[in-house]
């Protein structure tokens, strides 16, 4: 239920959260109010909405604290956002979505709002289609048939075809233009060194100063030697 809220949601009320879990709303009364009181969520009394609580704050620091490679990654990142006006996320799945664990902003990039727990889609971006390429099979099997259901309207499999083709030609998965029309982006998925967790390295930003040939030809190759670093054992990168 916590996963139902958006960044961009003021409040859900009950009728609301039981129309994105797909449960009873009687259930879904219990659980509001039991997550309240546990303060994992925060009850308006005028309005009858629920937002997220505080409590949250906690299962979300956890997890980043446990993930090494953000402490690896963040210096590299950042080096590389300046390097090249870019911006610069790691990102691992969360669902049929991919959620930023770190972000690294140039000057040049600074409009853009994304930060750490935005939530990106796997299909039409770059961070989650080069995370679809490198998943195990029988995960990305699952993952393309829920794609499907999700979002008719959706070619999925073209998608999965562009990803190939831009990774066979060029190493790096591309999105220019085909999750917002004015941003483009370039990504890697990869496995840190000593961690078993499948994360997407992402360079990108507005589409007015980061052409597809700029970031193929300027970008891609320091995207590629971040991700070698980050591969590698921390006395070998370093």
């Amino acid at each position: 239920m916590l996963a139902c809220f958006r960044a961009r949601d003021q409040g859900l009320s009950n009728q609301a959260l039981a129309v994105r879990c797909g449960l009873p709303k009687s259930t879904v009364s219990r659980l509001t109010y039991t997550l309240t009181r546990l303060g994992y969520l925060e009850h308006d009394p005028d309005s009858g909405l629920y937002r997220l609580g505080s409590a949250t704050l906690s299962l979300g620091s956890t997890v980043l604290s446990r993930m090494d490679v953000r402490h690896r990654a963040r210096p590299l990142m950042q080096r590389l956002a300046d390097e090249t006006q870019t911006m610069v996320s790691l990102g691992a799945r969360d669902r049929l979505n991919m959620i930023y664990v770190e972000n690294c902003r140039s000057q040049a990039a600074l409009k853009l709002t994304l930060d750490v727990g935005s939530r990106l889609p796997l299909a039409t971006t770059a961070m989650g289609r080069a995370y679809l390429l490198a998943c195990p099979d029988a995960v990305r099997d699952d993952l393309l048939q829920r794609l499907r259901e999700a979002h008719p309207g959706l070619d999925v499999d073209a998608c999965l075809a562009a990803a190939q083709d831009d990774e066979r030609r060029n190493g790096v998965c591309c999105s220019f233009g085909d999750w917002l029309p004015d941003v483009n982006a370039i990504a890697i998925a990869f496995q840190p060194h000593g961690s078993r967790t499948l994360v997407s390295l992402n360079c990108g930003g507005p589409a007015a100063h980061l052409s597809r040939e700029y970031l193929l030809e300027r970008v891609r190759p320091r995207l590629m030697a971040v991700v070698r670093a980050l591969q590698a054992p921390p006395e070998v990168a370093g």
